[in-house]
């Protein structure tokens, strides 16, 4: 299919375009496939731009007629040039939220038949501020406002630096129709409030360009995150071997004189990438700033009882002989 050169084609084509050339040039791809405006003008430029193009439209079979969505996204991605169109119904849990849920069954699915090749996904400009908006709300510190990466293998979002209308504009210069999910107009989801009325706000009250500057933000702070991530690795490794190594299994350590020499912030980043090794999730800044000041103000006092262990055991972070180390103790136990 031949693509007209309007400015809304054009945009999403050089975005696209712009991401295979960073990937080492034309290869095969899939593309996650809703029907919505943006997965579809991603297919018709990732036809144009890619090279050999498999649409997969899964099925979370959340509404009635979603089938019947799925199969006539499918034929559309035949007709834009796909060389294949699949459609996979998932089952979707409940864990965390429908939302949290269907977005586990739908990497997984698309996961499940990449074979090797990159997925392309359509999120936006337009989706990363929301995004990072959402982070901020969060308050969770840098990373949770670093927004999504146009490439964390195997997921490739080539239309990060495009707006969500001018996807919706290439659309209609193809006479493609794209579905719209009802659910990106309910507002009992947080992001549709974000996207309607939040944003909106923003634009009016700051004057415009909130979405490209919040885009901005999330790319910086991701380049900065980059290194301090290099800078975390290396001090995570000089303070395992200063404690004498990795140890017995069950007792990881960290050397105390090594981490009290770093600066506070990267100290900090270490411990919990260090919690993170031993299966510690969901640690509240409130336990990264106590087991922190096992190290920087010690005066010697107790362990840290953090998420994690068993039924009947906890784990524990302690300062023991110049180390921080991880206990399993029993739950009835005093910390």
């Amino acid at each position: 299919m031949r693509l007209p050169e309007t400015s809304a084609v054009l945009a999403v084509r050089r975005g696209v375009r712009e991401w295979v050339a960073a990937r080492g040039g034309r290869m095969p791809v899939v593309v996650g496939l809703s029907g919505g405006a943006d997965s579809l003008a991603l297919v018709a430029a990732a036809v144009v731009e890619a090279g050999d193009v498999t649409a997969v439209v899964v099925d979370h079979r959340l509404q009635d007629g979603s089938g019947e969505v799925a199969a006539r996204a499918a034929e559309q991605a035949l007709a834009l040039g796909c060389v294949e169109a699949r459609v996979l119904p998932v089952e979707v849990g409940r864990d965390g939220g429908v939302e949290a849920a269907a977005r586990a069954a739908r990497y997984a699915a698309l996961e499940s038949v990449r074979a090797g090749r990159p997925v392309l996904l359509g999120h936006t400009l337009d989706d990363q501020a929301e995004t990072v908006l959402l982070g901020l709300a969060r308050g969770s510190g840098g990373r949770s406002i670093h927004g999504m990466s146009a490439w964390n293998p195997p997921w490739g979002r080539p239309l990060l630096g495009v707006r969500r209308a001018e996807t919706v504009r290439m659309c209609a210069d193809l006479g493609v129709e794209p579905w719209d999910d009802p659910h990106n107009l309910d507002p009992a989801y947080t992001r549709v409030r974000l996207r309607t009325e939040v944003l909106p706000l923003l634009e009016d009250v700051l004057g415009g360009g909130v979405a490209q500057a919040l885009a901005r933000t999330a790319d910086q702070l991701r380049a900065d995150g980059e290194v301090l991530d290099v800078l975390t690795a290396d001090l995570l490794r000089a303070a395992s071997a200063g404690a004498g190594g990795p140890g017995d299994s069950d007792r990881p350590a960290l050397s105390v004189e090594i981490l009290a020499t770093a600066a506070s912030a990267l100290r900090r980043r270490t411990i919990r990438a260090w919690l993170a090794e031993q299966g510690v999730s969901g640690l509240l800044n409130a336990h990264l700033q106590a087991i922190d000041e096992l190290v920087s103000n010690w005066r010697g006092q107790g362990g840290v009882a953090v998420a994690g262990g068993g039924r009947d055991h906890r784990l524990v972070v302690a300062r023991e002989h110049g180390t921080l180390t991880v206990r399993e103790q029993p739950r009835n136990d005093a910390t």
